[in-house]
């Protein structure tokens, strides 16, 4: 057994297709404990999703390619292993919660069809009536009336249906949870009830957890970790106490801060970003960040930055070279 659940090192995956190769994911680093709760932020294209699809090897074939680097699960070798023993990890140690509740559902099962195929495929010595039980306890446990079992994904919400996607993650009770964006589809009320079910279900189970995200808030009140994302690498991680104080931070990052609005204290005109998200298809020579970057200098545009830890806060940036050390 590894050290660390999951250990992601020096990962880089591209899209081949006929118009260009995209360079999703390039150089990714990562370490998850069991029970450990990592936030991660980024732009939509940094890599984040790509990153998730590749834990559980579900890249669309013949065009996403990992290329480099290695995801280890409890001593299990990912990239290497078989298609049986992918079989076996997913959904019973490793699940996903995806981040469309309209297309992840299969709209010609019910829903009790659909979390009974999770327990036949993972758990065939339980009986019918174990697994009838089962099934009622976990939809009990999300908010759902266990009658409701024979209806079909067209007759319920979109929040409801994202009660039904985090069901079907969390009946065979993994020790590792990938929640992709659960709640962007959602309105606000909603969202605060699918995290606050999501939490007391972590916690109730010791789940590990990565939660994939834009929303920096729900980083701050539902994660222990936090890794900053992109083009494709993680350009800042820590405690989130070490990345939510604003002594230091990513000039991404705090691009990210400036750009939430402020509830107390006087309006102040939000400060974007400026400039778009790196071109995954022609990636800088540099810092991927250096275009858009109020800090950037020559240096920044012909070099890529190490990455400078103070403690258990890492930043990928020249700025920081002169802290503790260079991981």
């Amino acid at each position: 057994m590894g050290e660390h659940l999951l250990e992601i090192k020096d990962l880089y995956v591209q899209y081949n297709t006929d118009d260009a190769t995209v360079y999703a994911v390039n150089g990714m680093n990562l370490t998850l404990d069991k029970g450990e709760v990592l936030g991660m932020v980024g732009e939509t294209g940094a890599g984040k999703s790509t990153t998730a699809l590749s834990i559980l090897q579900l890249l669309p074939p013949k065009v996403g390619e990992i290329t480099r680097g290695s995801i280890t699960y409890d001593g299990t070798d990912i990239l290497n292993a078989k298609a049986q023993v992918m079989r076996g990890l997913r959904g019973a140690r490793i699940a996903m919660i995806f981040q469309d509740p309209m297309s992840s559902l299969n709209p010609i099962l019910t829903i009790g069809q659909q979390i009974h195929e999770v327990l036949e495929l993972h758990f065939p010595s339980m009986s019918r009536e174990e697994m009838d039980n089962r099934v009622d306890e976990i939809l009990g446990l999300v908010g759902i009336q266990k009658h409701r079992k024979n209806e079909y994904p067209h007759q319920f919400s979109g929040g409801m249906k994202q009660r039904i996607g985090i069901a079907m993650a969390l009946v065979a009770e993994p020790e590792l949870l990938l929640a992709d964006e659960p709640t962007t589809a959602l309105d606000v009320t909603i969202q605060a009830q699918i995290l606050q079910l999501m939490k007391e279900l972590q916690q109730k189970h010791n789940t590990a957890m990565i939660l994939i995200t834009h929303n920096l808030g729900v980083v701050a009140e539902f994660c222990e970790k936090v890794c900053v994302v992109y083009g494709g690498e993680i350009i800042e991680e820590g405690a989130v106490e070490d990345v939510f104080t604003r002594e230091k931070n990513h000039p991404y990052t705090q691009g990210l801060f400036e750009s939430i609005p402020k509830l107390t204290g006087p309006v102040e005109r939000l400060v974007p970003i400026q400039g778009f998200m790196v071109d995954p298809t022609n990636l800088p020579k540099g810092c991927s960040f250096a275009e858009r970057c109020p800090y950037a200098t020559d240096r920044c545009r012909a070099e890529k930055p190490g990455f400078y830890m103070d403690g258990t806060h890492g930043i990928k940036c020249f700025r920081y070279e002169n802290a503790k050390g260079e991981a």
